[in-house]
């Protein structure tokens, strides 16, 4: 009787892998995967900042089964033990990849390319990599142009896996289980204001991803003052914040409804029509503000203290804004742009529509907090790849509430500069 064929292929991986649980997860999606794997060499770091290595031999029954364990092994950090360049196939038209393009990750990757191992520029899930002599950088599929090289298979390309923090602050690859209504929301928020005053305190930049709830809850006044204060560089938002905030400006409702507790108006329903008219009559929020027209709430407060925002459109949009991006593409493009200007928090409250698109663009070594009073949203993130967001189950208002108290003790306690704090990301 003939023996059963065996395929094996050799992998190995380094770094902090065993107290950031890389080495047991790639063993585990191997065991699921159900083929056999043999640990040839282990080296356990003997410091707290020393690496460690693991080489690993895989064996499947057919090759189909090695590949796709070997893709497996891949994905969380594990590269092949032989060094190979990276394939590259033209891109066949504008907007179109090749078909067996590599579909990127948010994690950091390198590329194998004319000898010497680059680091892809860029880190987003579901891109192509382009390669452009020196320079490899993520881009996505309707970006791509007819001829331009891009990174094929998987030959040649390796995963940085995520490793956990050597610094105080908590880690980015342990944030993904931190979607609880049990988990203290106290310790929660203070670990969001550390991250945003260690942040402001390095010349990085702060992000605020922001929906309408943020302006229904009674929460305006807060975001204001988060800006004030110098801890929002960027706002995403949509039409509808933008909107309900000027709207509460004009005529002191959102939607109509007067966040006060008064009596509601007759024809309140219409205020947010008028709003947008007005701001439309002279072209924009910022020449709102510039000719004294609109004088307080978060857009004027963007505008006064230098925050650049992005207003994204959506097809249920009432008029919309002058200063709203209505195709989406662009509006995407836009926050690349500002994303690869530095982002190393990013603050999602109160938007799932937002927090997802958002969350889609960021790197993987962003800061990411997510706000929302139904956990269901921030799984929804954390399933869609953003694995390093802490969630945080309270509503909007409360959090900003409890953020600007936070940051005001962290101030007040002159707490250490985030250049010997903050990982370097």
């Amino acid at each position: 009787m003939q023996a059963d064929r065996r395929f094996s292929e050799v992998v190995e991986v380094r770094g902090h892998i065993i107290d950031s649980m890389i080495l047991p997860k790639i063993l585990d999606g191997l065991m699921d995967l159900g083929v056999e794997f043999n640990i040839e060499k282990v080296e356990v770091g003997r410091q707290k900042q020393d690496p460690s290595y693991a080489r690993i031999e895989i064996v499947a029954t057919c090759q189909e089964d090695l590949d796709r364990a070997v893709g497996e092994a891949r994905r969380l950090g594990a590269a092949p033990l032989g060094v190979e360049e990276v394939d590259a196939t033209p891109s066949p038209a504008d907007g179109v990849a090749p078909e067996d393009f590599y579909s990127t990750t948010n994690l950091e990757t390198q590329v194998r390319w004319n000898g010497q191992w680059i680091t892809v520029e860029h880190p987003e899930m579901d891109c192509a990599i382009a390669l452009d002599g020196a320079r490899a950088y993520c881009v996505p599929i309707n970006d791509l142009s007819v001829g331009q090289p891009v990174a094929v298979g998987h030959r040649g390309i390796r995963v940085i896996p995520l490793e956990r923090s050597r610094s105080p602050l908590p880690s980015f690859g342990f944030m993904g289980s931190q979607i609880s209504s049990e988990r203290p929301s106290a310790r929660s928020v203070r670990e969001a204001a550390l991250w945003m005053h260690q942040c402001r305190a390095a010349g990085r930049k702060n992000l605020i991803v922001a929906g309408p709830a943020v302006i229904h809850t009674g929460a305006r006044e807060y975001l204001c003052r988060l800006i004030e204060k110098g801890y929002v560089d960027f706002l995403f938002a949509g039409n509808a914040l933008a909107t309900h905030d000027i709207e509460y400006s004009f005529f002191r409702t959102s939607l109509g409804v007067p966040l006060d507790g008064g009596a509601v108006v007759e024809t309140g329903h219409e205020h947010h029509l008028r709003a947008i008219n007005r701001i439309r009559a002279v072209g924009g929020i910022r020449q709102a503000v510039a000719k004294g027209i609109l004088t307080s709430g978060v857009m004027h407060a963007c505008v006064t203290h230098g925050v650049d925002f992005v207003l994204a459109g959506s097809i249920r949009d009432d008029g919309p804004l002058p200063d709203v991006i209505t195709d989406v593409i662009e509006a995407q493009r836009a926050m690349r742009e500002r994303i690869y200007g530095g982002i190393q928090v990013a603050v999602m409250l109160s938007t799932m529509l937002h927090s997802i698109a958002v969350g889609n663009l960021l790197p993987a070594t962003v800061y990411t907090v997510c706000v929302d009073i139904n956990p269901s949203v921030l799984t929804k993130l954390v399933d869609r790849g953003s694995f390093q967001t802490m969630g945080i189950v309270m509503d909007a208002g409360g959090f900003l509430r409890d953020l600007i108290e936070e940051l005001e003790q962290i101030e007040t306690a002159k707490a250490p500069s985030a250049a010997s704090q903050m990982g370097s990301g």
